[in-house]
């Protein structure tokens, strides 16, 4: 009977791990990229980029596609410039592979790529009020790398602030909001707070440190040596080199930390954070293939059970009142989208490999003048 049970377990085991490889073969493997499809349909055609497999920027593709028609509820706008995110890098290389779970396996289920843009509205549907044709706006929503785009007109869509054209308007959604959100409604900064930035001159850190400027914080901002001008610039209070400085090694206590870079776990950076401080994570390393930068919000859900401390993840919520505040904030001059460098349309693929490098600061926007 003992020998009987030990073959069963083994027999079980041995199915588990061929399950389990099998899993991670189906979930890590890339699909050949496919033959280009001709638009169906007969109707205008437009430029847009797209990836019909995972992949390096070399997958990027600048082709012809059916240019969109706006429905009831929708606009139709005419893409001046879109910028570009770690969640674009993410999504085109299919990497860390879990993500496929959402966004498909093998192949992309939806090829277009870019989400921020900014441009004119050429055409409304009949039920629009809120816009109209000629506005000039931002907003988010998927495949916005493209000459037009549809957008529903009640969601993440707004005026563009007058004060700032096209380029610094498609760098504001994903990176502002993220800022917005991880310091407002997670971190629930209040007037007078020491809040500590980390990674403070990337896409997402450069609106949070003028953010939390805004509701009052005392700003403590790091990053890399030639980047301390550009973050003192944006209004932080103290500037920390990290090459030169360990933030783990500092003696202050911060009541709010916004994680952009996650260079440092969560048991390392709660040593300077207050007894009832909240840390928020918003990036980490891509190391891992199978969850890339998810490895940080891991240990914190594992710490946060022995600790006083609140350690937080999130994943932001692009939607309508959230951009039209950062709009707000951009039109009374609180907040300035700050870019690193601007590509032409054609250039697409080296704007995502400069991203790609970890050295870009602020937003990269792709123009589609």
């Amino acid at each position: 009977m003992i020998a009987l049970r030990y073959r069963i377990l083994g027999i079980a085991a041995a199915l588990v791990a061929v399950s389990v490889a099998a899993g991670a073969f189906t979930l890590s493997h890339n699909s050949p990229c496919g033959d280009a499809e001709s638009p169906p349909g007969a109707g205008e055609r437009m430029q847009a980029v797209v990836y019909r497999c995972y992949g390096p920027a070399s997958v990027l593709e600048v082709t012809q596609v059916e240019k969109p028609e706006p429905a009831d509820n929708e606009v139709l706008v005419k893409v001046r410039a879109a910028a570009i995110n770690p969640v674009d890098w993410y999504m085109m290389t299919g990497r860390p592979y879990i993500m496929r779970l959402a966004g498909g396996l093998g192949t992309p289920g939806f090829a277009r790529f870019g989400v921020d843009y900014a441009g004119v509205v050429v055409a409304v549907g009949e039920n629009v009020t809120r816009f109209k044709p000629g506005d000039e706006v931002f907003g988010a929503r998927s495949g916005a790398l493209a000459e037009y785009v549809t957008a529903d007109a009640e969601r993440t869509l707004a005026l563009k602030p007058p004060n700032i054209g096209f380029e610094q308007a498609a760098a504001i959604p994903v990176a502002a909001i993220t800022a917005l959100q991880g310091l407002r409604d997670q971190g629930r900064i209040q007037p007078g707070d020491k809040v500590l930035i980390n990674g403070a001159s990337g896409g997402v850190g450069t609106f949070a440190v003028q953010i939390a400027k805004a509701f009052g914080a005392e700003v403590t901002g790091v990053c890399s040596t030639r980047n301390v001008e550009l973050v003192r610039s944006l209004g932080a209070d103290r500037v920390i080199d990290y090459t030169q400085q360990s933030i783990i090694d500092l003696p202050e206590r911060y009541d709010l930390i916004l994680d952009n870079a996650g260079n440092h776990s969560p048991f390392e950076t709660r040593r300077v954070l207050a007894a009832n401080g909240t840390l928020v994570i918003v990036g980490g390393p891509k190391d891992n293939p199978w969850i890339g930068p998810l490895s940080r919000p891991l240990q914190a859900m594992f710490l946060q059970p022995f600790v006083r401390q609140e350690l937080v993840f999130f994943i932001a919520d692009l939607n309508r009142d959230d951009i039209e505040t950062l709009g707000e904030l951009v039109r009374t001059g609180k907040v300035t989208p700050v870019i690193d460098r601007v590509y032409p349309l054609p250039e697409v693929a080296q704007a995502v490999d400069y991203l790609a490098t970890g050295h870009a600061r602020a937003k990269i926007v792709v123009t589609l003048d």
